[in-house]
């Protein structure tokens, strides 16, 4: 199978050489959902997915609700609230990386659009993801702790509160991605392409469901007496054997180990990151207190900066891939429909982000509305032009380099977005004081 998808991929890129104007691929299973070039049929596509799947970004504010709802539980342990951008970001990377190989599969036809009978390529990935998800957990709880010993004070003993908490919390989060596969094979099988349209929406529907499971967790860890800790206990073993033996299985496999090593290097470099953000989510904190307003739409602007993000480096490594575009950065100028559509994209849905943050609080009133939107557009103004060029050049450095860039451009681009967006609202708050 895999000889007849490269003489398959081969013969697309004969046949691109041929005709430059062709954009539509054959696969095993169907035909890639890459549009044809047409500037402004590409313009209206782009924006219309880019709209339709940002929307679910109001998922977000959710997450959001639900963290103002739990407030006071996140304030338990100084940790517990700068841990929780971590999460959300370890999330988002782990779904990135998901997602990213996950559809560039779909397009060059190595993965089906079906659980069964699908192919090794992708039980690969899903045991794959299975193992990073544990190893990015012990990461940033060993990072967080690093943080909580330098900047918040906190006792070496709390590593292991720290550790049994992000663990099961990340070990419940495994859910996530079955709703996320099911959304990229019925996407394609829709004709969408899933670049543009999964990650946006399986982002905001991640945060959601993160929080809620680390609220479960962190609230039957901490007010459930012994009872509590030894349920959190026993689901951090239970997630411990599984990896186990999803590991010996296969641990001769080049593959799955060439995929952990690529993927390591990507998330110990978000570990990092993540608890950075952690560190200015700190500092905003004591900025706006109890703006509540400002909570509840902080994961969905996180989101929204990561999906735009998201866009051009998963089209970028799908191109990268099918030959449609050259790893330069002059090239980035053949994704500005995309980058257009999904800039405009932004603007609006944060627009009605503010809107919705008020109404949620019962503070909705003009001078709010205006404050909180400025705020909003500031930092969709700073972040966005700095991701687009982040996600354009990793996608580009990591093919030049014989890398997997799925591997590398979402989860990357997605916690510098976070990082990015957190220090930008930080700054638009000191600006804009409210």
């Amino acid at each position: 199978m895999l000889d007849i998808n490269v003489g398959i991929i081969l013969e697309e890129r004969l046949q691109l050489q041929r005709q430059p104007l062709m954009k539509i691929f054959s696969t095993p299973f169907g035909r890639s959902n890459i549009p044809a070039d047409s500037t402004q049929n590409s313009f209206y596509k782009a924006f219309r997915e880019c709209l339709t799947s940002f929307t679910f970004d109001f998922i977000g504010l959710l997450a959001g609700f639900i963290f103002t709802l739990f407030l006071d539980i996140f304030m338990l342990a100084p940790w517990i609230i700068a841990v929780y951008p971590a999460i959300l970001t370890a999330r988002g990377a782990l779904v990135g990386i998901f997602t990213g190989r996950l559809s560039t599969s779909l397009h060059i036809g190595t993965i089906y659009p079906k659980f069964a009978g699908n192919t090794r390529a992708f039980h690969i990935l899903v045991d794959t993801t299975v193992v990073m998800n544990l190893i990015v957990s012990f990461l940033m709880s060993l990072i967080a702790m690093a943080f909580d010993f330098l900047f918040w004070g906190a006792e070496v003993g709390n590593f292991i509160d720290i550790m049994l908490n992000v663990i099961a919390t990340m070990a419940l989060g495994l859910t996530i991605f079955i709703p996320t596969a099911c959304i990229s094979f019925l996407s394609f099988k829709a004709g969408l392409d899933p670049d543009v349209v999964v990650y946006p929406i399986m982002s905001s529907v991640a945060d959601a469901l993160i929080t809620i499971y680390y609220a479960l967790i962190v609230a039957i860890f901490f007010l459930s007496g012994s009872i509590g800790r030894a349920v959190v206990i026993t689901i951090n073993i239970f997630y411990l054997a599984l990896t186990a033996l999803i590991v010996l299985r296969n641990i001769h496999d080049g593959e799955f180990i060439k995929g952990i090593k690529e993927i390591l290097l990507t998330l110990i470099i978000v570990a990092f990151i993540v608890n950075v953000t952690g560190t200015f989510l700190g500092r905003i904190s004591a900025i706006i207190e109890e703006r509540r307003e400002v909570y509840t739409v902080y994961p969905s602007l996180i989101d929204m900066i990561g999906d735009v993000g998201s866009v051009i480096g998963s089209t970028a490594t799908t191109r990268l891939a099918l030959g449609l575009i050259n790893p330069s950065l002059r090239e980035l100028k053949k994704l500005r429909e995309h980058i257009l559509g999904s800039w405009l994209s932004s603007l609006i849905i944060l627009t009605t982000l503010s809107a919705t943050s008020l109404v949620l609080n019962g503070l909705f009133e003009t001078t709010h509305f205006a404050w909180l939107t400025s705020i909003l557009i500031i930092v969709d103004i700073i972040a966005v032009s700095l991701i687009l060029c982040i996600s354009f050049l990793v996608s580009i450095l990591t093919f030049k380099r014989s890398l997997d860039p799925d591997n590398f451009v979402i989860p990357i681009e997605s916690s510098l977005a976070d990082s990015i967006t957190t220090l930008s609202l930080l700054l638009a708050l000191l600006l804009i004081p409210g």
